[in-house]
């Protein structure tokens, strides 16, 4: 294969990772708008003398803040977990795995 076609494979592996920061920015984005409105309608509806800090205040927040920690990692350390070695011995185990069916057969 011709340099341009590599040239070609990462242009494309560039815009989709371009694609996946800038949707993780919106949906940051959001989180925090959202939370944001959440607290002030939360204020608004405190009886007096009654504190903000009570658990349901921050389910939203809290559980969440949690997709968002997921959505960052798979973004920014897509290899965190499932890495590139991780995908390379798989492929090869399901390659063997299917040799072994073929050859008996």
């Amino acid at each position: 294969m011709d340099a341009n076609h590599f040239d070609n494979e990462r242009i494309e592996r560039a815009r989709k990772q371009v694609k996946r920061i800038k949707g993780f920015y919106s949906h940051f984005m959001i989180y925090i708008v959202v939370n944001i409105m959440l607290v002030f309608i939360n204020i608004k509806n405190l009886d007096p003398g009654e504190t903000y800090f009570q658990w349901r205040n921050f389910i939203t927040l809290g559980t969440w803040g949690i997709a968002i920690i997921i959505h960052a990692v798979s973004v920014f350390f897509p290899n965190f977990i499932f890495g590139s070695k991780w995908e390379e011995r798989k492929i090869k185990e399901f390659m063997q795995e299917e040799e072994k069916h073929q050859h008996w057969n």
